[in-house]
């Protein structure tokens, strides 16, 4: 088969997105095309051979929506068009069906819980005042205390500080506020609404009629909130167990069959993947009911520790609860949310300090070791069965930004935090394309800065040298897309020594016996009599045995 061809092991087309390999693209930072510094549809446009070569079979692009760029763009001001600094609609209509001439599929991100303030509908409700209609479609209410001088409750935002912020009439004169889970500058809508509701449909429909393939859901969990918001209670409301007044509420499903509905309306169905950060596996599976969405990430792997005991206890209750309801497990290491997985694993992985830079910046890194880990970490992360997810850059072993400049960090998190958190730039600084020119090729002066050491990085550096990260991914790509066995199929661990994870996939058709051994933390393990090794994340001993922190798939 081909590097771009949509079907493989004879599975329909339909459900490409049950096996898919996805790349994401966070526009602003992946390739800019007119040279003003900013990433475009332009640019994307002039990659699409580069994706089509590494393999992918879809694409995920990050909001490219007008707006003010308070939140890296997921505060959208009008949902049905796009910002002049990526391009236009005409443009965006070329690159779906230019993606499409490549074999590759486009979903977009939509972002169903807030608005920015500079959407029309909170500007109306700024102008309507206290009561009126236009008001409904957000979450205002009163202040609490003499003067309605305190916020409505104690929720807080997920960036810092309260979730509320008071609206000031044009005579100087203090009103209601207004809740915002995230940035000030993005009022989240009210689901309750049938406005709200009639809305985001009429979205899907807009992007899903100029053939785009799918959405990625932003904040999954968290549109639907209790009446009447009461406080949070530390130790009762902990839980996401459907009793919190935010997140992970029962409401939201009946939102979800809703855009199920519309999405199976089309011919081939359209699919949704949702970001709902759900610790329990089984409250996650629950989004994946067969009449809801078709697939979630599964973030508790990105979060599980460099461990082979917790890798594998993530790896086995996501596909036992995904299985349970018809769906597959979703897997992921980076985002543009998360620091990128070579400086995570770079760090001790006992250390359990969470998945941001800020988590973990103050542990002692090995840079080396990070790589090393990631590469194997990929490589485990490709042989399980259900969908991936790569981030644009770690298909280069592109690092985590640590040191950008305070004056040059954009994220909100390092306002809203006192400028105490740094935040999430450092991993969506702009991608180098070629060392030797300037920008490290990206196209103009880029809005983030990059470090020198992104040139070892660039994708004409990693396309010279055959051991490259690059070639990698594409050597992984290949064999992941041919092999009858990867992709669908089922997962069998075998016993390993300790530290270390053997796993066989048989395809459904009981052919192509494929097994991944990869040692996390033991000493150098023998491989099974008469394997035949297809691919593996470094380099092995003089004994031909697999070091630690390397991954390799073998042929049975």
């Amino acid at each position: 088969m081909t590097a771009h061809d949509p079907a493989r092991s004879g599975t329909p087309t339909a459900d490409w997105w049950r096996h898919a390999v996805v790349y994401q693209v966070y526009i602003r930072s992946f390739a800019d095309g007119n040279g003003d510094g900013t990433g475009d549809i332009a640019g994307l446009r002039s990659k699409l051979d580069h994706l089509a070569r590494l393999g992918v079979d879809a694409i995920w692009i990050n909001p490219w929506y007008p707006s003010p760029l308070a939140d890296g763009g997921y505060d959208v001001a009008d949902y049905r068009a796009i910002n002049p600094m990526f391009g236009d609609t005409a443009q965006a209509e070329a690159l779906i069906a230019e993606a499409h001439g490549h074999g590759i599929k486009v979903l977009l991100d939509i972002v169903p819980n807030h608005h920015s303030d500079d959407h029309v509908w909170f500007r109306q409700a700024l102008a309507a005042g206290p009561g009126s209609p236009e008001r409904e479609r957000y979450h205002f209410r009163d202040g609490l205390g003499e003067g309605g001088e305190l916020p409505p409750n104690n929720w807080k935002s997920m960036f810092g500080g309260p979730a509320w912020e008071r609206v000031v009439s044009p005579d100087g004169t203090p009103e209601q506020w207004y809740l915002h889970l995230f940035d000030v500058r993005q009022p989240d809508v009210n689901w309750e609404h049938p406005e709200v509701r009639a809305d985001f449909e009429a979205t899907l429909r807009f992007w899903f009629d100029r053939g785009i393939d799918g959405f990625r859901v932003d904040v999954a969990n968290a549109m639907v909130k209790q009446p009447g918001l009461p406080d949070l209670v530390a130790g009762v409301n902990d839980a996401q167990d459907g009793g919190h007044p935010y997140l992970d509420r029962d409401g939201v499903h009946e939102i979800f069959r809703s855009w199920r509905r519309i999405g199976d309306s089309y011919d081939p169905p359209r699919v949704f993947v949702a970001e709902a950060w759900v610790p329990d596996p089984e409250r996650l599976a629950r989004y994946l009911r067969p009449d809801e969405l078709q697939t979630a990430f599964s973030f508790n792997f990105l979060t599980a520790a460099w461990l082979a005991d917790d890798l594998r206890s993530n790896i086995d209750d996501a596909i036992a609860e995904n299985s349970a309801v018809g769906a597959p497990a979703t897997w992921v290491l980076s985002n543009h949310d998360v620091c990128r997985h070579p400086n995570r694993l770079s760090r001790k992985p006992e250390a359990g300090r969470g998945w941001n830079l800020d988590d973990v910046l103050d542990l002692p890194a090995d840079p080396a070791l990070g790589l090393r880990r990631s590469r194997a970490a990929t490589l485990l992360m490709l042989a399980l069965p259900g969908t991936a997810y790569l981030y644009q850059g770690e298909e280069f072993g592109l690092p985590e930004v640590e040191d950008i400049p305070v004056d040059r960090l954009d994220d909100p998190t390092w306002e809203l935090s006192g400028h105490t958190l740094r935040g999430r730039d450092g991993c969506r600084v702009p991608l180098p394309w070629a060392a030797g020119e300037p920008w490290h090729g990206f196209g103009g002066p880029a809005w983030l800065p990059q470090p020198e050491v992104f040139a070892r990085h660039a994708a004409d550096v990693q396309e010279a040298d055959p051991d490259s990260v690059l070639h990698l991914y594409r050597d992984a790509l290949v064999l992941r897309r041919a092999h009858p066995a990867l992709g669908g199929g089922e997962l069998i661990w075998q016993d390993s020594p300790e530290g270390t994870l053997a796993l066989s996939r048989v395809s459904d058709e009981g052919d192509g016996g494929f097994t991944a051994l990869v040692n996390v933390s033991s000493a150098p393990v023998s491989l099974p009599e008469d394997a035949e090794v297809m691919l593996a994340s470094g380099p092995l001993t003089v004994r031909g045995e697999v070091p630690a922190d390397t991954t390799v798939w073998l042929r049975s």
